[in-house]
């Protein structure tokens, strides 16, 4: 592999893949879709997917925040202000594992 100075787009990536592992175009982004489809899967179910020795991505249910009146403003010591109400969110957390990290 040469240095890339700039992401694979996903044609690129199928056809490095697929002449990497001698499968054709089609196989690969067969793969690349049922890869898609099991994170979705297991998002929905347990809110984990583990791509084994790659990375780890989690989904996290924030519950909604209501609005606050009064409250000290940490830049400004004296005075007051409102916070305005958030709703209910769900996050995302993509978290390398040690072989991602070494790399």
């Amino acid at each position: 592999m040469t240095q890339q100075t700039k992401p694979l787009t996903k044609t690129e990536l199928t056809v490095a893949i697929a002449e990497d592992c001698e499968l054709t175009k089609k196989q690969v982004t067969a793969v690349l879709e049922s890869l898609a489809a099991n994170i979705e899967a297991s998002l929905s179910g347990c809110g984990r997917f583990v791509l084994p020795g790659l990375l780890k991505i989690e989904k996290k249910q924030v519950p909604a925040r209501p609005a606050r009146t009064g409250v000290p403003n940490p830049f400004k010591p004296g005075e007051l202000m409102d916070i305005k109400a958030k709703p209910a969110t769900t996050k995302i957390k993509v978290r390398p594992l040690k072989a991602l990290k070494s790399m």
